[in-house]
Parts: C-alpha cells; sequence; structure tokens
C-alpha cells in the first residue's frame, strides 16, 4: 500500500531502499510519477536526467541511483521499533510457515540441534544486550495511531525501556529514518546504551531538527557512534557528534567527503580516539587538515580512499597533527613515491603503528628514479619485503608496520638494506649528482653515523677494446671459518673475464699454498635477499585474521595493551652469497662488474 509521497520521504520496495527526489510529470509520459534515488545505485537506470531533462539531482555519486516509480506502487510497510524487535527477537518459529531449506552433508539431511535453545534466550527481551534491527524498514519509534484512536494500543502497552532496558550495542542501519528526532526518541529510553550505528540511513535537515537540539542527555553514555554511507555533508556530521558528549569512536566511511571543513567548537573534538573515514574521496593528507584540532585523536584510518600525497601542491600548508595520533591506516590507497613517506612524520610526528599495504609502491619499491612510480619495475620476486624495509628505514619511530611489530633486529636489517641501496644508486651516478641523490634519502647521515659509511665504488667507463675492459679486479682473503678473515690473508690480482672457474682456483690455490680441487671459492656480492618463506601475498588469511583482530582492539580502545602481530620467523633479510661452482664457465659471467670479493674456504 503506497501512502503520500513526500519529497526526502523514505521508501522501501521489495526490500529495496530509496529517497523521494521528485515528484510530478515526466515528458512523453502520462501521469504522475515518484524520482526516487536508491541506496543501492546499480538498481537505478539514471541520475536524474531522463531523455536531456534533469529532473533531480542524486546525493549519490553515481550514473545509475535514480529510476522513475508510479505512485501507485506498493511500498514495504514501515515498522516501529518494538514491533522490529518482536519480531526478530520473540516472534514464534511456528507462526513462520516459509519452507526452510534443508542443510544436507554427504547426502543425509542435517538435524537443526539448539536453535530451539537460542530462540528462548532471545525472546527474553530484557535481557538482550546486543540488538542488531538493520534493514528491517524501521521507521518509527513507537506504530503511529490511527486518527481518534487511544494510547492502550499493544505497541504502546510497554515501552522501549521497559521492553530491553540492557541494550548496549545497537545497530539501526539501513532502515527508513528521514529525520534523526526518531533516532533521538529510541536512544533516550535505552540509559546503558555504549554503542549505536544508524549506518546507510539518509537523514533530511539535520540542522534544523528541533528533536535532535532538544536530545539532552540521550546520548550521553554513548562512546562509539557509526554514521556510514548516510551522504550527510561534514558539518553535519560534526553537528550530530556534538550531542554525543562521551563519544571516543566515530565512523563517518563512505560519505564521499573529498576534504573537511574546520571543525566547529563541539564536545566531540576533545573526547574522540578513532576516525574513521575510510572509502572516501579524499586525495591527499591536507584534504583531513580540520582532523588535526583533535587534540585527543590517537587512530585515523584511511583505506580506500585516494590519497597519493601529503599537500596537492606546494601552495598549501603541510597539516601537523597531534603527538597523540600514533596510528594511521593508509591502505588500499595511491601512494607511489617514497617522498610521501619520508614526509609522514612531518605530518604526524607521533606515527608509530603505520598499514601501507595495497599500494602502488609495494608494487615497485625500487630506488633507483627519484619516483618509484617510473622506475623500471623488477623481474624478481621479494618486492613486498623490500617496500617493508624500506618504509621501516624510512620512519625511525615505526613499531608496528602492517600488523607486524618491528623488532630491534628486523630494524637494523632495514635500515642496513636501506643504506646499501643508497649506496648502489649513488655509484650508478656520477659524483656531481650525488647531492642530488642524497636529497631524496633524508636518513642518509643519520644511518651512516649508526652503521657506518657504505663504499661507494664508481665503474669507469671503458672502452671495451682495451685491456683493462676485461680483466676484473678481485680480492681474495682465506677464512678458515666464515667469521675469520685476517687482513694477513688477503690478496687482491687481476683476472681474465674469460678464464674458467678451473684457472681462478688454480691461481687461488697458488696464492694460498693449498690444492685447487680443496678450495671452496664464495662471491659475496654485497647485495640483501629475503628469507624464504616471507614474499607472501599480502592478503593472506594470516593477514586478514590479524586485521580483525587488530580492528576488534582498535574499537575497544586497547590498541597500545597488546599488539597483534605476524607469527616471528626470525630474521628478514640475509646477506646474498654465491658459491663458484667447478666448471667451465667463464670468471666474467659468473660475477658482476669489474671489481669482486671472493672468500676462500678449505672444504
Amino acid at each position: 500500500m503506497a501512502s503520500t509521497a513526500q519529497i526526502g520521504q523514505r521508501r522501501s520496495y521489495d526490500g529495496a531502499l530509496c529517497t523521494v527526489r521528485y515528484i510530478g510529470d515526466v515528458v512523453g509520459t502520462t501521469g504522475s510519477w515518484l524520482g526516487v534515488e536508491w541506496d543501492d545505485p546499480s538498481r537505478g537506470k539514471h541520475d536524474g536526467q531522463h531523455k536531456g531533462v534533469r529532473y533531480f539531482s542524486c546525493k549519490k555519486k553515481s550514473p545509475t541511483a535514480a529510476s522513475f516509480v508510479r505512485p501507485t506502487r506498493p511500498t514495504d510497510a514501515p515498522e516501529s521499533f518494538l514491533s522490529a524487535l518482536h519480531f526478530k527477537y520473540a516472534g514464534d518459529p511456528t507462526e513462520d510457515q516459509t519452507p526452510r531449506r534443508k542443510i544436507v552433508f554427504s547426502g543425509k539431511v542435517a538435524e537443526e540441534v539448539g536453535f530451539e535453545k537460542i530462540r528462548r534466550q532471545q525472546a527474553q527481551l530484557d535481557e538482550l544486550q546486543f540488538v542488531i534491527l538493520d534493514g528491517v524498514q524501521l521507521a518509527y519509534p513507537y506504530a503511529p495511531l490511527p486518527d481518534g484512536a487511544s494510547t492502550d494500543g499493544d505497541d504502546r502497552q510497554q515501552s522501549i525501556g521497559q521492553a530491553c532496558p540492557k541494550i548496549r550495542e545497537l545497530d539501526l542501519s539501513r532502515n527508513l529514518f528521514d529525520r534523526f528526532g526518531t533516532v533521538v526518541e529510541i536512544c533516550s529510553e535505552l540509559r546503558l546504551l555504549r554503542v549505536l550505528k544508524i549506518n546507510g540511513n539518509r537523514f533530511q535537515h539535520v540542522l534544523e531538527d528541533r528533536a535532535l537540539e532538544a536530545a539532552g542527555d540521550a546520548f550521553n553514555g554513548i562512546a562509539e557512534l557509526a554514521l556510514e554511507d548516510t551522504l550527510l555533508e561534514w558539518h553535519e556530521i560534526c553537528h550530530i557528534a556534538a550531542k554525543f558528549p562521551s563519544l571516543t569512536i566515530l565512523h563517518a566511511g563512505a560519505n564521499q567527503f573529498s576534504a573537511l571543513s574546520p571543525i566547529p567548537s563541539a564536545s566531540f573534538a576533545s573526547t574522540l580516539v578513532s576516525l574513521h573515514m575510510e572509502i572516501n574521496h579524499f586525495s591527499s593528507i591536507a584534504d583531513l587538515a580540520a582532523v588535526s584540532a583533535i587534540p585527543s585523536l590517537r587512530n585515523l584510518l584511511l583505506k580506500g580512499n585516494r590519497i597519493c600525497s601529503i599537500v596537492p601542491n606546494s601552495s598549501v600548508e603541510v597539516p601537523v597533527f597531534g603527538p597523540n595520533l600514533h596510528y594511521l591506516d593508509l591502505s588500499y590507497n595511491q601512494v607511489a613515491s617514497w617522498s610521501f613517506i619520508d614526509a609522514l612524520n612531518d605530518s604526524f610526528p607521533g606515527l608509530s603503528i603505520l598499514r601501507l599495504t595495497h599500494n602502488p609502491i609495494y608494487d615497485n619499491p625500487e630506488l633507483d628514479s627519484p619516483d618509484s612510480s617510473v622506475a623500471a619495475p623488477r623481474k624478481s620476486g621479494g618486492k613486498t619485503d623490500e617496500a617493508y624495509m624500506f618504509a621501516v628505514a624510512r620512519l625511525p619511530t615505526l613499531r608496528t608496520l602492517n600488523f607486524s611489530h618491528v623488532t630491534a633486529a628486523e630494524r637494523a636489517d632495514a635500515e642496513m638494506f636501506y643504506l646499501s641501496r643508497i649506496a648502489r644508486q649513488l655509484a650508478s651516478v656520477p659524483e656531481a649528482s650525488e647531492g642530488e641523490v642524497l636529497a631524496r634519502h633524508r636518513r642518509w647521515a643519520e644511518l651512516c653515523e649508526l652503521y657506518g659509511e657504505p663504499s661507494v665504488v664508481r665503474q669507469k667507463e671503458l672502452n671495451p677494446n682495451f685491456l683493462e675492459a676485461r680483466l676484473i679486479a678481485t680480492e681474495f682473503y682465506f677464512s678458515r671459518s666464515e667469521s675469520h678473515a685476517g687482513s694477513a690473508n688477503k690478496k687482491s690480482i687481476q683476472i681474465p673475464k674469460s678464464f674458467d672457474i678451473y684457472a681462478v682456483k688454480g691461481i687461488v690455490g697458488k696464492l694460498f699454498g693449498l690444492p685447487p680441487l680443496k678450495l671452496r671459492l664464495v662471491w659475496e656480492t654485497g647485495e640483501w635477499d629475503p628469507v624464504g618463506g616471507f614474499d607472501e601475498a599480502d592478503d593472506s588469511s594470516e593477514e586478514d585474521d590479524l586485521e580483525a583482530e587488530w580492528e576488534r582492539k582498535e574499537e575497544a580502545g586497547v590498541l597500545d595493551a597488546e599488539i597483534p602481530q605476524l607469527a616471528s620467523k626470525g630474521g628478514r633479510w640475509v646477506k646474498r652469497e654465491v658459491e663458484l661452482k667447478d666448471g667451465p664457465r667463464q670468471f666474467g659471467y659468473c660475477v658482476d662488474g669489474l671489481e669482486a670479493r671472493i672468500r676462500v674456504e678449505q672444504r
């Protein structure tokens, strides 16, 4: 049965929610139409413009969010809070005549055991603490009375507070609310309520809602508020949040935000600990500069945005967030430059926990270009581990990266690896360009002081026809164990590239007075390789489990108490060494460049 339509009215057709945006004629048709914006934009056919005529605009930025329907089309009946609660949690299952789908395992029908006990427990409405009334066409706190009817109807025999006084967490998402006053009326009777979720509703005229202004202490005890996919403006969300004096966690994801206006003087700005801004349209950290005015903020979650820079251009001031902000989630964004990572500490001086997975920089972490986004793609594995190491080395304050705790050994490995890669990059450019390279690596001087400055060996351009271009300057050192290399046992010699390994071993045998075939030659490449088992996909089930655990701890406000982390597997990186096996292969094909350091061991 269709009720009288109004602009902004919420409706449900066969379980699909929508908002009335237009009432009137459509060119080329007869009779009146309703222009509706679907909550699910894939259901529509246009965006309010039909055959070149604009009838209305949608809040959802989608080309298929709207449709026209006849006013006479039957709608789903709106429900009251108590009727929906009774139907879901205290309904008599014997009244449900819908045939149940049988559950079959290996050809045998499974018997339901224990469900009746669960139904009886749920039927005790006065004991319920967690209530989910998501998508139940909820529109009223109490069923509206027919004209002339008294207030002694069945739905008014018991108040919400009397029916379910112990509710602590309430989910009213994706319903038919169009005024926030309805939420105020429901929550005012739930004195123990701590978590309120009203995602996916379409509230109208929030700033003029008198019931919201007169909310009083209705929201006093609520610490967590979810307003995701409401398509409210940021200043409207701030206006609502200001009515929650104990608010510590605010969810405002999927609201199409591209920038935030300054936060007005409001109580939530002094109590907020966690702000969820996932799946919005931010492209830079500067778009969230308004959040820097929240001194109590500790956790900022920006997963699934379009962030690729700290500031969009040099004329915009770099935002600086408070020292209390220690956890930042930048996963599933568009970070493609290490200069962005270097600048994080400037904007987040208290940063110690970072999530960075699923960004372009993880696909190509090379340092061989001013911007890693234009570096040549690697053909080898280990890219994820390299990006992890570079991020740890570039951000000295990090304690946790991608849910993995950074140990002291891992940090040392990462910083030495980063230092060696900078040295390799320096070796690839002329000495006059050193300053340009080092300008892209802020920690060069600091890391050199910690670990010593690495040798930068530049190869001279040689005419391949000259003898010098055909010789490899090789340093051999004899060691009875891998941990000992006495300086008296070092020998340096130039060896032709064309010599095979048998010939090289013969030379080494003469240098150290040992039988050549009893020697083992190990080329020390000076490079680092990931330890086996670490080059795994980012989206593994292990990480998914850790993320779920992380979110539970974050929502409970106990991130600092215990940090979930990947199982320890020892060091992530080892120095790469290559044994020169006996054979006719030429020495020049076994080592790189015109210099080599080789360890000599006795078998």
